[in-house]
């Protein structure tokens, strides 16, 4: 997960024939041998098999067979979550009738924390409001009446950005329409997001497994990147009510899904696919995936685990979207051109020592940002150009947001290039990433769903990509001016590698 190795941003996709998420035609590349755990240490598993019961039976027995454990099944995609010892098992749990795939979701025995958080680039800022003091407003009905800025308003350049400040004169969004942040948590106590939380659609999936008891969705108490979740949760949709700061989407309903673990933050498939299936089965219309898949950066199907990875991701993910589910996802913070058929990757596995290997990422795709009906989030600074950290690449990147950027300098108070949000404890913290950008676009996507409440997924997408002002491509980008390009844009002015369609508009997205 981005929050403990890549800076803040997350970053995530996948896209295959029929069952697995790879480019039709494409080979993978890449593939690596399997766990890398000591023998007789437990790993997570995923199992992908036909939905019949008979099936599901069959895969549950032989899990306990090979000395395994079923942690979760979920039948509507064939996909069994299990943990077992045996480093055979996942070969054992291949050779049974109607498993379509299997394999280990990491390297690193369960319940490690060997990555410990880095340290963060997040400000902290005072909140100029007074709690208890105000009177809460939120906007709504206002008509052509610009809403009153909230107190941290005027260091929030991103709003200006994706110009949600003027659409907030037209809309604010609809309570009914809920964004999931899968994310480490977020506290729904902060004052600024508590009005807008949804404990009834929130849950803890670390593990695979979702637990719905009360404040299991909120985020672990350490690391740099603890606030991860909040930070992102108030971009989203924090309400105009005389506090702090105002998102995107003020008031849209936001709910948490944690998917990420404790003291190593990481991100498994198994958390992602409870997350997917229960943000899906919850009714939410907007999934908010600031993060990306661990342990495998490029996940590559000619390693049998990694298929088993590509293919529940991919399950879950078409499930979601066949029952209204929009997911938005971070494109990456490594000013890496995914569309290069000769990657190297060097930061696989996550969880374990890394070793380079060449990839095309057309056959080996990052997840989530890359699967098929994934909106996928590049970044840019104040002055609207692309964030020099932001991941690109033509026919990879859909869209762009702010996430802020050391070289361009916005006209605040404070001159903060980040983007400021809430965190924990009542607090607030500017960081940069493209996280923050996922979730301005999330913002622009709930009030296009409030404007639009019966658009299908694919709609959103359109409508997101219809709304979006693009620069075009720079002449040439040289963020840091030492007189040499750090990044190639392909493309024109209607979709290239930088924005993909372009940068996000919430004012066109409510007027139009």
């Amino acid at each position: 997960m981005y929050l403990s190795r890549r800076l803040l941003a997350l970053p995530l996709g996948l896209a295959a024939t029929a069952a697995i998420g790879l480019a039709p035609g494409a080979a993978a590349t890449g593939g690596t041998p399997g766990p890398a755990a000591a023998p007789g240490d437990p790993l997570s598993y995923v199992v992908n098999s036909a939905t019949d019961a008979a099936t599901l039976d069959r895969v549950e027995a032989a899990t306990a067979d090979a000395g395994g454990t079923v942690v979760a099944t979920y039948p509507k995609i064939g996909v069994t979550v299990a943990h077992a010892a045996d480093t055979d098992f996942g070969s054992r749990l291949r050779a049974v009738p109607g498993v379509r795939s299997a394999g280990a979701t990491r390297t690193a025995p369960l319940r490690s924390t060997a990555a410990a958080p880095e340290e963060g680039r997040f400000r902290a800022y005072e909140d100029r409001g007074a709690a208890g003091a105000v009177t809460p407003r939120t906007g709504a009905g206002a008509g052509a009446i610009p809403p009153e800025p909230e107190p941290l308003e005027a260091e929030q350049w991103s709003l200006r950005v994706v110009r949600a400040d003027r659409a907030h004169a037209l809309s604010t969004g609809s309570p009914d329409v809920t964004v999931g942040v899968i994310d480490n948590g977020v506290d729904d106590t902060h004052p600024d997001l508590a009005a807008n939380f949804s404990a009834g659609q929130s849950a803890d999936c670390v593990g695979g497994a979702a637990d719905t008891s009360p404040g299991s969705w909120r985020p672990y108490p350490e690391g740099d990147f603890a606030g991860h979740g909040t930070w992102v949760a108030g971009q989203i949709a924090a309400p105009r009510n005389g506090l702090g700061v105002a998102g995107v989407a003020p008031d849209v309903t936001i709910a948490a899904i944690k998917a990420a673990g404790p003291g190593d933050g990481f991100v498994y498939a198994e958390s992602v696919v409870c997350a997917l299936v229960f943000a899906a089965d919850q009714g939410m219309a907007i999934a908010n995936s600031s993060f990306s898949i661990d342990p495998w950066h490029f996940v590559c199907a000619d390693d049998p685990d990694q298929r088993a990875i590509l293919d529940a991701v991919s399950r879950a993910q078409r499930y979601a979207t066949g029952r209204g589910l929009l997911q938005i996802a971070a494109a990456g913070n490594g000013s890496r051109d995914l569309a290069d058929p000769a990657f190297t990757d060097a930061e696989s596995p996550s969880d374990g020592t890394p070793a380079e290997r060449t990839v095309d990422p057309a056959a080996c795709p990052v997840l989530p940002h890359m699967l098929p009906g994934v909106v996928s989030a590049a970044s840019v600074g104040a002055e609207n150009l692309k964030s020099d950290h932001s991941d690109y690449g033509l026919g990879v990147i859909d869209i762009a947001a702010p996430g802020g950027d050391d070289y361009q300098i916005p006209d605040t108070p404070s001159r903060d290039p980040y983007v400021l949000s809430t965190w924990p404890g009542g607090e607030y913290a500017s960081g940069p990433g493209t996280s923050a950008a996922t979730a301005q676009v999330s913002g622009v996507a709930a009030l296009l769903k409030s404007a639009h409440p019966g658009a299908s997924p694919a709609k959103l997408r359109a409508l997101l990509a219809a709304h979006a002002d693009n620069p075009g491509c720079p002449d040439a980008y040289d963020p840091d001016g030492d007189g040499a390009e750090n990044a190639v844009c392909e493309g024109d002015d209607r979709r290239n590698g930088f924005y993909g369609a372009g940068i996000a508009d919430a004012l066109d997205a409510v007027r139009r």
